[in-house]
């Protein structure tokens, strides 16, 4: 029980920071419950379910308050899904599985503190929906929703204003964690233990809560972005020295 108040209170303080840039926390989980003794499938999967207890009450919110741009945002899901969903059902040796992660969240954090608005990336169209599927199989594989990947190029590329981007971001992620679940469901023989998963769940969710509020009312995203980076640099590089 003092290793699961542990945990929640971890988990707590990750969707508390990571929703209030519109990402579900997913990286940062999976490199936790790697401290603690836990087949790395179902912490895939547990990494999953968090991240859609964050991100759905985020895009509640989101779309309340109309920084949801769907018309903008289906272009990018429409191959995510499936391809999410492939990826899901992909069997990946636990080394391998680490050292895809923390090379992918390594790259990721790279592009988010390089970010410069004044070096404007422009991206074809009809390349919203190459980008979202390749992310969102990615995101099948490792286990997260796809956000952290998606956010820099949205940002390199001045797709829009950050909030709509961390609500863009939001929704990429539930819609991949979805798929990325139904994906592993299929394919693997889970053995959860389902009341710490609920403990987890309520954590997240009470953090994922303050940080979407954090994000319409008071914070500068552009502040956020840069701590979730440099956060996402740190969880990276334990990964790769632990795991290389």
């Amino acid at each position: 029980m003092p290793e699961l108040f542990l945990l929640a209170s971890i988990f707590f303080i990750i969707a508390t920071v990571y929703s209030s840039a519109g990402f579900g926390g997913g990286s940062s989980y999976l490199a936790t419950l790697s401290l603690f003794p836990m087949a790395f499938q179902d912490m895939r999967l547990t990494a999953l379910i968090c991240n859609i207890v964050v991100v759905s009450s985020s895009v509640i919110l989101f779309n309340k308050h109309k920084y949801i741009k769907w018309s903008r945002i289906l272009p990018l899901v429409i191959l995510s899904i499936p391809l999410a969903y492939l990826g899901g059902k992909l069997l990946l040796e636990e080394r391998s599985f680490f050292l895809l992660l923390g090379g992918s969240l390594l790259l990721a954090s790279i592009a988010m503190i390089m970010d410069n608005r004044e070096k404007v990336i422009e991206f074809p169209k009809f390349s919203n929906a190459a980008i979202g599927g390749g992310i969102g199989f990615l995101s099948g594989v490792v286990g997260i929703g796809g956000g952290i990947f998606l956010s820099p190029l949205l940002h390199l590329s001045s797709w829009g204003k950050p909030k709509v981007i961390a609500a863009t971001s939001a929704i990429f992620i539930l819609v991949n964690s979805a798929a990325g679940i139904i994906g592993q469901l299929s394919t693997n023989a889970i053995s959860l233990d389902l009341s710490s998963v609920a403990v987890l769940s309520l954590a997240v969710f009470a953090g994922g809560q303050i940080g979407a509020r954090m994000t319409i009312f008071k914070f500068k995203p552009h502040i956020v972005r840069r701590i979730t980076a440099f956060v996402i640099l740190i969880v990276s590089l334990r990964l790769l020295f632990k795991y290389l």
